[in-house]
């Protein structure tokens, strides 16, 4: 892991997705290049894990990244171009870990 993602170590990042979503495709591909340690809830698979989503981010959109089983923070971005912004991503979770 690079020095700028250190301060996921030791974190629980849990990455709900979608097997037919292109978002969530691009978010783990940019996980895999960075090494950023993290589990897959697929909610095609799990409908309780699609109802937490949905009732506790108040969205059915994925991918979204819940830290630690408490905060939440989307994997995607549809202000961007390219729908996911490595500089935003960063400062999202940096912010719902108090870092």
């Amino acid at each position: 892991m690079s020095a700028n993602l250190d301060f996921l170590n030791g974190h629980d990042l849990a990455v709900y997705s979608s097997r037919t979503c292109p978002d969530c495709v691009r978010l783990d591909k940019w996980m895999q290049e960075h090494a950023v340690v993290h589990r897959k809830v697929y909610i095609d698979d799990d409908a309780a894990a699609a109802d937490k989503l949905e009732s506790e981010t108040g969205k059915q959109a994925v991918p979204f990244i819940l830290l630690d089983g408490r905060v939440w923070v989307r994997g995607y971005h549809r202000e961007e171009r390219s729908r996911l912004s490595e500089t935003l991503l960063l400062s999202e979770l940096r912010a719902a870990l108090g870092s």
